[in-house]
């Protein structure tokens, strides 16, 4: 069931009418200029009392305004203008400057049609007031009813004295009125042509998706850094636990693991947060962290379980597949210390001419990691890691062991 007719009034109207009058004033150079014009052509002033003047230079105006609408700044402009005063849904309106044929021919669209309406709504507003107040005082002031202004415009007539009070309150109702529908009109023009062309949604896409990447890559960041050291930190609490009276060196190894451990996350999740706080991108492997330099401390955290071969210079690795590899070693250390029962891990970090590879080994508890089905935990973020470089990666039981094998090129993606 339709709502019945709104009556003129309210804030959102009050707003609309602002709206209107806004494009009135910044009709106002263009309309000047077309006095300019109309002047010489007709022979008058733009004092003139004549109407055709006046609204020749309105028609010269409008193309005018169409024409210098096609500079970028006008739709972010008339976006802002519409979303405060209009009463648009923010989302309906496009972000931005014009793209494409479209989209700029559905700004000058807009902008003419804001200007040109304002500029009759702005100038009724500005004339149609004095005149109607002026109507409904003539019955009750006799030096008003003598004076030039109303011989001028034919009010001195005495039978229709009594009209002019209830033509006068018509006027204003008629005015308000006739804003109160061009302002909803405009409202609903404004999705149509301030919103968003196929280029804008795709752009919106874009950013959205780079956006959803970042998190992503974030929430990967912090579930393998925390993770790892979450795991590292209860091996070490557990082993000293079991010592604690036997071997009191091995409880101060321990502990000294596990504050170097938590010292070394705390300054990841920091860094990871800045990111967060500060809106960086970290696209390309441009997140903070550590690298293949600090895998004996990444080794040592684990308590002993591991044994680490190294072959080549790791320092001809780039940085963001230096990053990433350490990040794959620390997962699969992770997920060593969660499913191996105890037993040694062996990691092999071997650098080939463009090719590194990483190889880790440890045998089989009886039951096998499991791959989660959300992305950026566990195997399935190993892969991850590992697709983004244009590299691969394979995990499960081989010869009485689990086995990842992983191969990062270290030109990046192929």
């Amino acid at each position: 069931m339709r709502r019945p007719l709104a009556l003129p009034t309210g804030q959102r109207v009050r707003l609309r009418w602002v709206h209107l009058i806004l494009g009135g004033a910044l009709f106002m150079p263009y309309w000047l200029v077309g006095t300019v014009i109309m002047g010489p052509l007709t022979g008058t002033s733009m004092f003139s009392a004549a109407v055709t003047p006046h609204f020749g230079a309105y028609a010269i105006g409008l193309p005018l305004a169409a024409l210098t609408s096609l500079f970028p700044l006008t739709r972010p402009m008339s976006v802002a203008a519409a979303r405060a005063l209009c009463g648009v849904a923010p989302d309906a309106l496009a972000d931005g400057p014009a793209r494409g044929r479209d989209a700029k021919a559905r700004t000058a669209g807009w902008f003419t049609l804001h200007l040109g309406i304002g500029a009759l709504v702005s100038g009724a507003t500005l004339a149609l007031p004095p005149f109607a107040v002026t109507l409904m005082v003539l019955p009750f002031s006799a030096g008003l009813r003598r004076s030039e202004l109303a011989s001028f415009w034919g009010l001195d007539r005495t039978w229709a004295l009594w009209l002019y009070v209830p033509a006068g309150l018509l006027m204003l109702v008629v005015l308000a009125a006739v804003a109160a529908g061009a302002g909803a009109f405009l409202a609903r023009q404004a999705p149509r042509l301030l919103g968003p062309s196929r280029t804008d949604r795709l752009a919106a896409a874009e950013r959205r998706a780079a956006e959803l990447a970042v998190r992503n890559r974030l929430a990967r960041e912090l579930h393998d850094s925390v993770g790892h050291a979450l795991s590292a930190v209860t091996l070490q609490a557990g082993a000293a636990r079991r010592v604690l009276d036997s071997d009191p060196e091995f409880v101060r190894e321990a502990l000294a693991a596990i504050e170097e451990t938590t010292r070394r996350t705390v300054g990841e999740l920091d860094a990871v947060l800045g990111l967060l706080r500060q809106g960086d991108d970290g696209a390309d492997g441009g997140l903070p962290g550590p690298d293949l330099a600090s895998l004996d401390a990444l080794v040592k955290a684990v308590g002993g379980r591991a044994q680490l071969t190294v072959t080549g210079e790791l320092e001809r690795v780039p940085d963001a597949v230096s990053r990433e590899a350490y990040r794959i070693v620390q997962e699969g250390l992770t997920n060593a210390a969660r499913y191996a029962g105890g037993e040694r891990v062996t990691a092999r970090v071997r650098l080939h001419d463009e090719e590194l590879e990483i190889t880790m080994e440890n045998p089989l508890p009886g039951r096998a990691p499991v791959v989660r089905p959300d992305g950026g935990r566990g195997l399935r973020g190993i892969a991850e890691r590992a697709r983004l470089l244009g590299g691969t990666a394979e995990a499960g039981p081989a010869d009485g062991v689990w086995r990842l094998a992983v191969r990062l090129p270290l030109g990046g993606r192929r």
